[in-house]
């Protein structure tokens, strides 16, 4: 059982493009942002041309360190971790700065590159547990890699190759040099080739965000996303072929992240020159997310994200409290054939399934859908977010309004299949009125070609006209009959 409270807990990282400020809540395992902005000082911009922090960067990135200080007090932060990265760690004049950010009354700390790359593999760990192979950290001083396999981090190693460092014509041979060599006296060898490398970064993102934008992928979703080695070929040729001003239109990136794209992307190609890997995946969490993992407990860390987040947003905008555990195991006789990937889909589904009650009745599944497709999760690419959907929008009753170009994800048979799941929920959602007691008064099955629904002769009255219609939709999707056994 996920933890209920937790936080607010807020991070200030110093990085060497940008300076952020996250104010996470929601539940331990899987934080929700409170607030989230970030100021581009570009702190490392001076480390290549003369080992110091620019001064007009340093200024910039102090204001917004006191902006941040005052806005973690305000939002009455239990505790606000303030770590700094590859350009202040570099940097000579790297203690001077933290000293200004000291006399804020901060705390910060300078990560090593070791525990950089630690604190990125735990991250992705959290989001991605079965992730397997290398973690590519990438920012504007630095490139983290770090191996990930069985829940855990391995061999990890800090680079200086972040997109500020890259130099004025940088190659894909020179920088997979670079990477071979710094890799070469760890763990970090050919025997992880043919896994995944997983990326993380802004920049990484960015790149991914512009990916998802030319595809015109119907659920542009960065976290998740899979660049395969053709595609970054591709990306590579739109963004030199491309002037900035005709990228921003297009894809709705800021300046900053442009002028970094292609160097993440040469970078991207040399990591995949040394890895060979067998997939690229790229993440949304990453060290401020690893920094909160790395505090939790063993069994806390083996909750499933998916799960924990579901569980914690449907016990806080469900009607009377949690019981979507007790609805899947509810209809869980109707589905033999679901297997463990189906039921991980399908208890996340369940768990969500009242989260909609407070919209207008007329957009209830509209509302559903939006939050199902759009939120926040990890632990589930975007085939698992049209699961999701097309489940919630049968369960709220919005059968015909579900977007084709995201059904799309879905073949005929998991449509159908998601289509019974919401039938289900929505039928043990109308018998219970959204309670737990009222449900475990009942049972459903299938015997001899029927779905039967029984009720304790005491509680018949629970039987009305809107639950043996529910019935009989519910049996027409599975091709069926109804039955409702008093008794």
């Amino acid at each position: 059982m996920p933890a209920r409270s937790f936080g607010p807990v807020g991070i200030i990282d110093i990085g060497s493009n940008s300076v952020r400020f996250v104010a996470y809540g929601g539940t331990a395992r899987v934080p929700s942002h409170l607030f989230n902005e970030k100021v581009s000082a570009a702190l490392g911009r001076g480390i290549e041309r003369d080992g110091m922090l620019d001064e007009q960067s340093s200024r910039r990135a102090l204001a917004a360190i006191a902006r941040y200080h005052q806005l973690g007090k305000d939002m009455g932060l239990r505790t606000v971790h303030t770590v700094a990265t590859a350009a202040v760690r570099e940097a000579s004049n790297g203690a001077a700065f933290l000293r200004q950010v000291s006399a804020l009354g901060l705390k910060p700390r300078i990560l090593p590159g070791e525990e950089e790359a630690q604190l990125a593999g735990m991250g992705v760990l959290s989001a991605m547990p079965d992730a397997r192979g290398v973690v590519a950290d990438l920012g504007g001083g630095s490139l983290e890699l770090i191996q990930v396999e069985g829940g855990s981090t391995g061999a990890g190693v800090s680079l200086p190759l972040g997109v500020l460092r890259t130099g004025s014509a940088p190659t894909r041979k020179k920088i997979a040099t670079q990477i071979a060599d710094g890799i070469k006296d760890s763990a970090l060898d050919a025997s992880l080739k043919r896994s995944s490398l997983h990326l993380v970064g802004g920049s990484f993102r960015a790149l991914a965000r512009l990916d998802l934008h030319e595809v015109k992928h119907p659920l542009p979703i960065v976290h998740g996303h899979k660049l395969s080695v053709e595609r970054v070929a591709a990306l590579e040729q739109i963004i030199a072929s491309t002037t900035a001003a005709e990228l921003k239109e297009r894809s709705g990136l800021n300046a900053n992240r442009l002028g970094a794209l292609p160097a993440a992307t040469m970078i991207l190609d040399a990591l995949i020159d040394v890895f060979a890997p067998g997939e690229v995946i790229v993440s949304s969490f990453g060290l401020r997310e690893g920094l909160l993992y790395r505090e939790l407990d063993a069994a806390t860390r083996a909750q499933d994200p998916l799960i924990a987040a579901a569980l914690e947003v449907g016990d806080r905008l469900g009607r009377f409290g949690d019981h979507g555990a007790t609805i899947d195991a509810w209809i869980d006789p109707l589905f033999p054939d679901d297997d463990p990937p189906a039921l991980r889909l399908r208890l996340a589904a369940c768990l969500m399934s009242d989260f909609a009650w407070n919209a207008h009745p007329d957009f209830r599944a509209e509302r559903a859908v939006d939050l199902a497709l759009h939120g926040n999760w990890v632990g589930i690419d975007a085939h698992g977010r049209a699961v999701l959907g097309r489940t919630l929008c049968a369960a709220f009753g919005g059968d015909k309004g579900f977007d084709p170009k995201v059904a799309a994800l879905l073949d005929s048979r998991e449509e159908e299949r998601c289509a019974a799941w919401g039938k289900a929920i929505r039928l043990a959602q109308r018998l219970s009125g959204g309670t737990e007691a009222s449900l475990n008064r009942t049972s459903i099955m299938l015997q001899d070609g029927k779905v039967i629904l029984n009720v304790q002769q005491r509680y018949s009255t629970l039987v009305g006209e809107a639950v043996e219609q529910r019935m009989k939709q519910l049996a027409k999707a599975l091709g069926r009959n109804a039955e409702i056994m008093i008794g």
